[in-house]
């Protein structure tokens, strides 16, 4: 039985928001060329391409706070002085 630990859910999270970002551009993107003009069909293509964009953002985001909790990078953002040291020192020992 596979084990999926916050890692791989971080990083396919990306990889999926990341493709959506992409996809969205390239149907508008395509929509444009071949019409050569703005009417219904190239609205309606960027209405698409705006919800797979902010889908896009939102899962690249969320894949960004799993990979800081994952790597425990999260110790960081509160630390003071020689605390940070100490937190960065342990990251940088374990190899991340």
């Amino acid at each position: 039985m596979f084990s999926f630990n916050i890692l791989f859910w971080a990083l396919t999270v990306g990889v999926i928001g990341k493709v959506f970002l992409a996809v969205g551009v390239l149907i508008a993107h395509r929509e444009i060329a071949h019409e050569r003009r703005i009417d219904q069909l190239v609205l309606k293509s960027f209405r698409i391409e705006h919800s797979l964009t902010i889908a896009g953002l939102i899962l690249i985001v969320g894949g960004y706070f799993m990979e800081l909790y994952f790597y425990d990078f999260i110790s960081l953002l509160d630390c003071v002085g020689d605390q940070c040291i100490t937190h960065a020192a342990a990251l940088v020992k374990t190899g991340f």
